[in-house]
Parts: structure tokens; C-alpha cells; sequence
């Protein structure tokens, strides 16, 4: 009976002071990041396509707003025998004038006009002239070619007719006389005034380049994209293309492209790297009709680790009585591979390293590590200290949970993205409509600052021009 209190006791002992004694500690040596150096990965260029329809009638607004009262005054009569002064009765009507192989528009532009024509000649140095004054209004209808030139929408305009709505008359003795022969055979004294004021008025109303380099550099400025992974993206146009400008129907249709850098940052806003002066402006006879849009999401390893800390809070790993809590994670590179740190607490206190190399697995839309293992020094560390920490199927579970699905990401990026695509108007007048047909993620690039993923977006884009200012 006493051997067998002594047993009892000594068992009791035993399982108190198990239960009772510390956690293990662990302290391994650390693999050191490489040397830090500027941040280089391949980059592949982005080309969006912008087709941009802009409607006649805005055209018309803006030529109406150049356009108002005296439009055209030429007070030297000395040079051609001629002073005219024309002012716009009512608001020009601008439209699509052209057949299947035409680009026209046609303009109709009411007008009054005051004419004084000098007639006679110097004799022994004395003037003999007399000065006639002609009042008119009517309707001149023009005809215009259209052409885009150097990133504007020039015309090149010719007066078709010129209708009148009442005689044209001059004054004769203090009455007015119908001179309509007289006017409509010196049609030609002002009717290049008149051509040249409209293709001017047409041209300073729809210069694209400075209009095109300002949305640029609005687009360049990065933008959040996600708040709580503090991601950011960046474009940074390097060419612009333009194909000639095409009418149909009451709309003048114009295809753009963007080849561009594209890149999602995680951490602190980054700096635009936008340059006007580094733009390139290209003609082309045809653009592609869909986007193909390159993007590198950079994320750098002390913002990575924030977020697998947030992953990895709450987890739990071990078997039976001996279990870890990972508190903290903190990830960098070395030798090509990632090395993750795990500060843990529970049976075990300290950080455990672990290495492996990130991939993406297509099928289940997931980005793993693959050849895991503990870094060498933990691994002797473990086998001395913790060697349940140590077993395969340990790690396999730690393994196990570092499997991170990027479908929602995709997903959520989709609609990120969409919401661009439905009418969103950046400036007034100005709609912005598409669809993205699919998001693939293409590789990983590890380098000793940042983990580097590749992604491939596909869609349309369709730009429209309604209501310009």
C-alpha cells in the first residue's frame, strides 16, 4: 500500500510540475534581408483604347459661344475698296452634310451685313471716289471638310450659298435701291472672311491636345483603391494615338489609345509620374477596339507583413496540450525565397522562420508557398526545444493556412473597376462607359524589396463627348 502512495505521489509530482513549468523558449538566429537596393522589375506596357464621340450639336454650342453679335469687321477700305461689318442675327446651326465617302458638316450661319464698296479713282492727285453702303441679311450655308490635324478637328470650309430673306439694298439718294445682282456677284470680296472665321471658331473650340494632356495628368495622379490594404494606383501614360476623325450620323467619331505604365502600390499615397514633356503624340490609321492593360501591384514587404499579421490573427497551431499563437508576422527576402518570421506565444515563445517561395495555383485562383520549410538554424533550434513544432505535420498545417484565394480580390477588383464603367463622368459632359471582359493573374516577381504580381486585364472602353464646355 505505501509503494503504491509513493507511486501515486511521484505521478502527481510529475504531472504538476509539467502543467506547471514555463513555456519553451526559442531563440534562433535570424536570416538576414539581402542588402537593400532601388527597386527594379519588368514592366510590361499597358494600351488602353479610348474611341471618344462627340455630338455635332456640341460643336454647334461652342461655335455659337465664340460666335456672338459683330463676328467680322474690316474698317480699311483703302486696300481693297471694301469696309464690311457682319454680325450673327440667330444661333448658327451646325450638321452632317456628308454621303457614304464624305467627311462634311454643313454650318447655316443667319447674318446681317453692312457693306460700304468704294468706287472711282485718283485723277492729278486728287481722289474721286465715291463710297456706296450696302444693308443686307440672309442665310450663308457653308460646307466643311473635316480632318483631325496635329490633335485639332480643323475644317476646311467653302460658302455653298447665300440665300437672302429680303433684297439686299443700298442707299441712293436717301432711299434704299434692291441691289441683289450687285451683291451676289461681289460675294467673293467677303466670302473667304467668312470661311476663315468659321474654321477658326470650329478649330479653337475643339483643340484636343491640351484638353487630352490635362486628363492625363488628372488620370496620373494615383488613387485608393482599397482603404483597409492602403493600395493605391498609378498610371503613367508614355504614348497617346490618334486615328483620323470620322462623321456619322450628328457625331464625330475619333479613336484614341494610351500606352501606359500601370501599377497598384500598397502603403502611403504614392508620387505621380506624370511628365507632359516625355508624352508622345502618334498618328495611326486604325486602334485596336479593346483595352489590354498590364498591371504590376507592388506591395512592399513592411506593409505585406501588416497584412498577414491581420491574416494570421487569431490562429492557432500544434497538437494536444501544445499549442502556438502567431502574434506578429513579418516577412522579407533572401537568396530568391521569402523568409516569414512568426513571433508565437503559448508552449512555445519567440519567433520561428520559416522559408519558401510565393506562387499562384490558376485553377483555385490561389497563391501559395512552395518548398516551405523552417530556416536551418530554427529547424536545430526546434528539434532541441520544441520538437512537436518541429514534425512535418506542423508545418503542413502552418502551410496549409498561408493559402491566400485572390478570387474575391479579383472579384472585388471587377467591380472596383466597373464602377468606372457606367457612366461615370470624370468632367462635365464628359462619359466614361465599358465592360472588363476578364482579370488574370499572370506571375509573381519576388526582389529584395517587394513582392511583385503580374495581373492581365481585358474589355472595352467607350468614351462620349455630350454637353462640352
Amino acid at each position: 500500500m505505501e509503494r503504491f502512495y509513493n507511486l501515486a505521489l511521484l505521478f502527481l509530482l510529475v504531472v504538476v510540475t509539467t502543467n506547471c513549468s514555463t513555456p519553451s523558449k526559442i531563440n534562433s538566429f535570424k536570416p538576414e534581408p539581402d542588402d537593400a537596393i532601388p527597386l527594379v522589375y519588368e514592366n510590361t506596357p499597358s494600351f488602353i483604347n479610348l474611341p471618344i464621340t462627340i455630338q455635332l450639336k456640341d460643336i454647334e454650342n461652342t461655335t455659337n459661344n465664340l460666335l456672338n453679335g459683330l463676328i467680322y469687321e474690316d474698317n480699311i477700305i483703302e486696300d481693297d475698296n471694301i469696309e464690311i461689318k457682319i454680325w450673327k442675327l440667330a444661333p448658327i446651326t451646325i450638321e452632317n452634310s456628308s454621303k457614304d465617302t464624305d467627311r462634311k458638316i454643313k454650318t447655316i450661319l443667319p447674318l446681317k451685313a453692312n457693306v460700304k464698296y468704294r468706287i472711282g479713282t485718283k485723277k492729278m492727285g486728287l481722289a474721286l471716289y465715291t463710297i456706296k453702303e450696302f444693308n443686307f441679311n440672309g442665310i450663308i450655308t457653308l460646307n466643311s471638310e473635316v480632318e483631325l490635324v496635329n490633335w485639332k478637328l480643323n475644317t476646311k470650309t467653302k460658302l455653298e450659298s447665300l440665300n437672302w430673306n429680303e433684297s439686299p439694298t443700298m442707299v441712293l439718294f436717301g432711299k434704299n435701291v434692291p441691289i441683289t445682282f450687285l451683291i451676289n456677284s461681289s460675294t467673293t470680296l467677303f466670302k473667304s472672311k467668312i470661311e476663315q472665321k468659321i474654321d477658326e471658331s470650329i478649330a479653337k473650340s475643339m483643340d484636343f491636345k491640351s484638353n487630352v494632356v490635362h486628363a492625363l495628368e488628372k488620370i496620373s495622379i494615383p488613387f485608393q483603391m482599397s482603404e483597409q490594404y492602403e493600395s493605391w494606383l498609378r498610371i503613367t501614360p508614355t504614348e497617346i494615338y490618334s486615328t483620323n476623325a470620322i462623321l456619322k450620323n450628328q457625331t464625330i467619331l475619333l479613336d484614341m489609345g494610351i500606352r501606359c505604365i500601370m501599377e497598384t502600390l500598397i502603403g502611403k499615397k504614392p508620387e505621380t509620374k506624370f511628365n507632359a514633356n516625355t508624352i508622345v503624340l502618334k498618328p495611326v490609321a486604325k486602334i485596336p477596339n479593346q483595352i489590354t492593360a498590364n498591371i504590376t501591384a507592388v506591395s512592399n514587404y513592411d506593409e505585406a507583413s501588416k497584412i498577414l499579421t491581420k491574416n494570421f490573427s487569431g490562429q492557432e497551431f500544434g497538437s494536444g496540450k501544445k499549442k502556438i499563437k502567431v502574434h506578429n508576422v513579418s516577412i522579407w527576402h533572401k537568396n530568391s525565397k521569402m523568409v516569414i518570421g512568426l513571433d508565437v506565444l503559448g508552449s512555445l515563445n519567440g519567433t520561428v522562420y520559416l522559408t519558401g517561395i510565393p506562387k499562384y495555383n490558376e485553377t483555385t485562383k490561389e497563391i501559395y508557398f512552395d518548398q516551405m520549410d523552417y530556416a536551418l538554424d530554427t529547424k536545430n533550434k526546434l528539434l532541441q526545444t520544441a520538437n512537436w513544432l518541429a514534425q512535418g505535420y506542423i508545418l503542413n498545417k502552418i502551410q496549409a493556412n498561408c493559402h491566400y484565394s485572390i478570387q474575391t480580390n479579383l472579384d472585388e477588383g471587377k467591380i472596383s473597376i466597373m464602377a468606372y464603367l457606367k457612366n461615370y463622368s470624370p468632367m462635365a459632359g464628359v462619359f466614361v462607359n465599358g465592360k472588363i471582359e476578364d482579370i488574370q493573374f499572370k506571375r509573381i516577381q519576388l526582389t529584395n524589396q517587394a513582392i511583385i504580381a503580374f495581373l492581365k486585364i481585358s474589355g472595352e472602353v467607350n468614351i462620349t463627348v455630350d454637353g462640352l464646355k
